[in-house]
């Protein structure tokens, strides 16, 4: 099992080429939950969702996917948060948000393997330290996994966003993170610079999104990268969610997951980091070419 844990909200998407406006399901924590599910991997959403319009879009996409919710779920009358999601011809997306993120009483389900966070719901208050209690207290049975997936418009000034993110590295085993949010984090710092220096403070496994460049991954052993997987772009909503999903799914598939298994992960030998790269990038480049936050099926992956 594993426990994700953040928001999940709608994402009102314009088309560049229309200019028609069209809500997808999205929340970088609830698209994770997404793709885990419809890649077969048993998986709980810790999350906050409104009975509104889009609360019901966001339970039928989440439900139809597999994905269950905790008891901890906040599922009530609140607004449902909403992004306003701007596509440009490149299918690049920014973002404005309109986030509610409350604190909440979190518990680790027995059988979970791995918590994963990031985005808004680790660094955005009051909901923030309640995430970061959810972590102290799984951190003894399972691996923690984190992608930052910042964003400026929430997380304010880079170096005290830094401090908060820092904080969430100290804690956990798996850091994912793209080449753009390191570059807003630690500006002028070369990428694998960075990484290496979270493996010294005790992350196990570090992975760098590269955009275009494919992706990059290191351990104390050694580093691999894998190129990106050619796809006519759509837009770039969910992609690096599902790259994430990917990564753990394959981690989960070697075994690699628990508290008990973080040596073997920091082991991962050459051939098994690269296929787990190979992986997660395949499950990103399908995301890539749909709109919004659309991840395949196992079944549409090679294997």
């Amino acid at each position: 099992m594993i426990l994700v844990a953040g928001e999940s909200l709608v994402d009102l998407i314009t088309d560049p080429m229309t200019g028609r406006t069209v809500a997808h399901a999205g929340g970088s924590p609830a698209n994770v939950a997404t793709a885990l599910a419809r890649l077969g991997q048993p998986v709980s959403l810790l999350t906050q969702i409104g009975a509104d319009s889009h609360g019901r879009l966001l339970l039928d996409h989440l439900t139809g996917s597999g994905v269950r919710f905790t008891a901890d779920s906040l599922l009530d009358d609140a607004p449902t948060s909403v992004a306003r999601t701007d596509v440009n011809a490149d299918g690049h997306a920014s973002y404005t948000f309109n986030l509610r993120w409350r604190s909440f009483r979190g518990t680790v389900p027995p059988g979970t393997q791995c918590v994963h966070t990031g985005s808004a719901a680790a660094v955005v208050s009051p909901g923030a330290q309640s995430v970061a209690a959810l972590l102290r207290e799984a951190r003894g049975s399972a691996t923690i996994s984190y992608d930052p997936n910042c964003r400026p418009s929430l997380m304010g000034d880079p170096e005290r966003a830094r401090r908060r993110v820092e904080a969430l590295i100290g804690m956990s085993d798996i850091v994912k993170i793209s080449l753009d949010d390191l570059a807003w984090l630690y500006p002028n710092q070369p990428y694998r610079q960075v990484a290496e220096g979270w493996l010294e403070r005790g992350i196990r496994l570090a992975v760098v999104t590269l955009g275009a460049a494919g992706a990059w991954a290191t351990t104390h052993l050694r580093s691999s990268t894998v190129n990106a997987v050619p796809v006519e772009v759509a837009d770039t909503v969910g992609a690096g969610d599902a790259f994430t999903a990917g990564l753990l799914f394959a981690c989960a598939e070697r075994n690699l997951l628990g508290a008990d298994r973080r040596d073997a992960l920091a082991d991962m030998d050459e051939t098994a980091r690269t296929a787990t790269l190979r992986f997660a990038a395949h499950t990103a480049a399908i995301t890539c070419g749909r709109r919004g936050a659309d991840p395949p099926l196992l079944a549409e992956l090679p294997r």
